[in-house]
């Protein structure tokens, strides 16, 4: 395994993510917002659940006009839209979103654990399960205990939580976009690199991978993940030149798991996870296609 030493010698000049709080506030759904008024109507004077996206439960003071949780007291919301998370911003609640080019929004799941939406499209696959517990299963395929990891698209962490709990030895993670940081800040389920439980061993850094992995050392990393926007977003993390880059970093046997998703082939034209896997033969890789992407071993 390559030192922490070799690596800090070799790391990207790229702009760290400061380290910013992560909220501690409440966060509001309709339907949360609806029981705690049902609550008060039906004349309780405490409403049991959670404020945090089902990260832990607890217990709301309700009166007439607010209610009070850990010691602060807030304003029943007006009515709140549907598929949105709000978070308390001092004055009022909010919606996690932002609008600079495109609309981008933190959006509840039944899981608890949100996704998030660019312009409506949904970013992270939750049909069928928690998007967290889809990145567990993911992150499971590079076996990232006590390992040097890079994750290239960070988007709301969910692969780098499962590193941490995983016991990775260290996690280098990119996002290029400013307004996923920010909702990153907001949701409860995103890892926290200033927290104890990252314990200094994610870095997380706002940058362009496409560009910063070329400071990276060669076989500098023992294992990478890859979740990129779709190919007509960012078509430059699919190229031939950036799985070179990928094959570069990463320690001979070491593993990569590529997600893809599963366009259909049918309305696109295209097999996407079978030209990936194409590409990254090409690169030096031995692949196959596992879960919704491709899974590869270096050979370098």
């Amino acid at each position: 395994m390559p030192s922490f030493r070799r690596i800090a010698a070799n790391r990207c000049r790229c702009r760290r993510f400061p380290i910013v709080s992560h909220y501690s506030g409440p966060l509001l759904t309709r339907p949360i917002a609806e029981a705690l008024l049902a609550a008060r109507d039906a004349g309780a004077a405490e409403w049991t659940g959670s404020l945090d996206l089902g990260r832990s439960g607890g217990s709301v003071l309700l009166q007439a006009d607010a209610w009070q949780w850990r010691d602060q007291r807030y304003p029943y919301p007006d009515k709140l839209k549907d598929r949105t998370i709000y978070y308390w911003d001092g004055d009022g609640f909010s919606p996690v979103s932002r609008f600079a080019g495109a609309l981008i929004k933190l959006v509840p799941t039944e899981w608890g654990a949100p996704t998030f939406e660019i312009d409506g499209i949904k970013m992270l696959p939750t049909s069928k399960e928690s998007p967290f517990e889809d990145a567990r299963r993911k992150v499971a395929l590079v076996e990232p205990r006590g390992k040097v990891v890079l994750d290239t698209c960070g988007g709301l962490g969910y692969f780098a939580a499962c590193c941490l709990e995983t016991g990775v030895a260290h996690i280098h993670s990119f996002e290029k976009n400013a307004d996923v940081l920010w909702l990153r800040t907001l949701n409860p389920w995103s890892p926290d690199p200033g927290t104890a439980a990252s314990g200094g061993r994610l870095e997380l850094a706002h940058a362009d991978v496409s560009q910063a992995i070329t400071r990276f050392a060669d076989a500098s990393v023992d294992a990478l993940l890859h979740d990129p926007p779709r190919f007509g977003i960012a078509g430059e993390l699919y190229s031939q030149a950036f799985y070179g880059e990928l094959a570069r970093v990463l320690r001979r046997g070491g593993r990569l798991f590529h997600y893809t998703g599963s366009p259909n082939k049918l309305t696109s034209g295209r097999d996407v996870p079978r030209e990936v896997a194409k590409r990254l033969e090409k690169a030096g890789f031995k692949a196959q296609l596992a879960l919704d992407g491709v899974l590869a071993t270096s050979r370098r």
